[in-house]
């Protein structure tokens, strides 16, 4: 489970320069990858005490899981719009779900187990976020910036308008199958 979060939010640092040519941004428009991750963490937090209060921390990790889906599935139409806006939206899901999720499940690791070995559960799982942390850059790049340089060369140099957008709609395509993957993955968490 915490080397799914490690590799959810270890994503952004790929998102952001695939963004920025795929969409054509701004150094400004592509750190909002980041912004729009992390602020749900700011405007969740508190809300998702209040909901895990209600429904219990099992409960509030499927709910965790079932809006990161979401927020994973948010990334196909925005992939085949090339909808930068929508792309935001889904980093907002998914940090949200993710906010709620370990909300829940950071406390409830240590009531996993005797409450003297707490501290070796929590280090086990700061091991498998880095490790996710680790993979995540190196598994997304090869499929997403794969080329990504002489594709952004090529648009630039593009004459032709519909040339231009086929190039760019080709290297927006290729993040919608690491995100269905994601989101399949997330909702066989939620049900498990």
């Amino acid at each position: 489970m915490f080397f799914i979060f490690g590799f959810v939010s270890w994503a952004n640092s790929i998102l952001i320069p695939y963004f920025k040519i795929a969409c054509e941004l701004t150094n400004f428009k592509a750190y909002l990858v980041t912004f729009a991750f992390y602020i749900s963490y700011f405007i969740m937090s508190v809300p998702a005490s209040y909901v895990l209060k209600s429904i219990g921390f099992k409960k509030g990790m499927m709910l965790g899981f079932w809006i990161m889906s979401i927020g994973a599935f948010i990334f196909i139409p925005a992939a085949m719009n090339r909808a930068y806006p929508i792309f935001l939206l889904g980093l907002f899901t998914l940090g949200t779900g993710l906010a709620i999720l370990q909300t829940a499940a950071n406390p409830y690791i240590t009531l996993l187990g005797p409450k003297e070995s707490a501290a070796q559960r929590i280090s086990i799982m700061g091991i498998c976020n880095k490790t996710a942390g680790i993979l995540s850059p190196i598994i997304l790049s090869t499929i997403v910036l794969k080329n990504a340089s002489s594709i952004q060369k090529s648009v630039e140099e593009a004459t032709d308008e519909v040339a231009k957008n086929q190039l760019l709609n080709e290297l927006t395509g290729r993040i919608i199958n690491p995100y269905i993957i994601m989101a399949v993955v997330l909702v066989i968490l939620a049900f498990w």
